[in-house]
């Protein structure tokens, strides 16, 4: 084995997640909360992004960067594609444009794996992880595209918000509650409990929080069965605040809803998470796409089927 080109693999994949995580902490430090600070400064409605040729949405810590880059860029979608999905289209993308690194997951079967299931008549198992990347392009920085792809779908109507809202946590078939001084969910009991939207500042953000905690919903272990049992102030108490937080951002975003920019009390306990492993960032916003399209699912319409790439 080339163990000198496996460690530049193993140093290149560090730097990825280095470099992400710098950038998450670049934003928390300034204040701000990445996955909500993007719909008060980007042009583009708000909304998931995706790919413009195939479809699906993306997921993890690649809605962060896109988000990122909407907002810093001025993009006027959410719509992206590679060099060659926009030369195959017959497009190209402008000279100079500078597109945007998102990555991916998969797995690989070590070389003793493969001998193993070799010597047993199996298929091997892939068992380690191997981080790619890839770049895109928004079509915005594109021309020649088809003309369904030159503009960003239209935003929803303000007034079908709430509907849909209610709709996706009726068919959730969660013991949702709404009322009393607090919002939280308990794992024990397996409910959720939300204040009346009338009692929020801007009402807005009562889907925000509802979210939130149907994302800790997702969580209980008949379900995603993620690791709940963190006390208040612990590390794993963080973590799960942090997915949850992140998964509220992306369904209301799926949703085409517009809550305001939140300054949680969190902030120094996710900094801490943050510094401490430079891949927390990802593993977050993975089990963030997970909890939002678990929620999702339970959607009737054609809009909530189909994966994520």
């Amino acid at each position: 084995m080339d163990t000198r080109a496996n460690g530049q693999r193993t140093a290149a994949r560090r730097n990825i997640y280095a470099e992400i995580t710098q950038r998450i902490l670049s934003e928390l430090e300034a204040g701000r909360v990445p996955w909500v600070q993007p719909w008060a400064g980007s042009v583009a409605p708000v909304g998931m992004p995706y790919n413009a040729v195939s479809g699906r949405r993306y997921s993890g810590i690649n809605v962060l960067s896109l988000w990122h880059a909407a907002a810093e860029r001025g993009f006027a979608g959410h719509g992206f594609l590679t060099f060659r999905q926009a030369r195959e289209l017959g497009g190209s993308v402008r000279r100079g444009e500078t597109g945007i690194e998102i990555v991916y997951t998969r797995r690989i079967a070590s070389r003793d794996e493969r001998q193993c299931a070799a010597d047993e008549g199996r298929e091997a198992r892939a068992t380690i992880p191997f981080l790619r990347h890839f770049t895109v392009f928004s079509v915005d920085q594109c021309d020649g595209l088809p003309s369904t792809m030159a503009s960003e779908r239209p935003p929803s109507d303000p007034q079908l918000i709430e509907p849909a809202a209610n709709a996706l946590i009726c068919a959730t078939g969660a013991d949702f509650r709404v009322g009393g001084p607090s919002a939280f969910y308990s794992p024990i009991h397996d409910y959720v409990q939300v204040p009346r939207p009338e009692d929020f500042f801007e009402p807005i953000n009562w889907h925000r929080t509802a979210f939130h905690e149907l994302a800790h919903w997702s969580g209980h272990g008949s379900r995603l069965a993620r690791n709940q049992s963190g006390a208040f102030g612990s590390a794993d108490y963080g973590r799960e605040e942090l997915v949850a937080e992140m998964a509220g951002a992306f369904v209301c975003a799926t949703l085409g809803i517009r809550p305001t920019v939140r300054h949680s009390d969190y902030l120094g306990s996710w900094l801490s998470i943050l510094r401490e492993d430079n891949r927390a960032i990802l593993r977050t916003a993975s089990a963030a796409s997970r909890a939002a399209d678990y929620l999702l699912g339970f959607r009737k319409d054609d809009l909530g089927k189909g994966g994520v790439s």
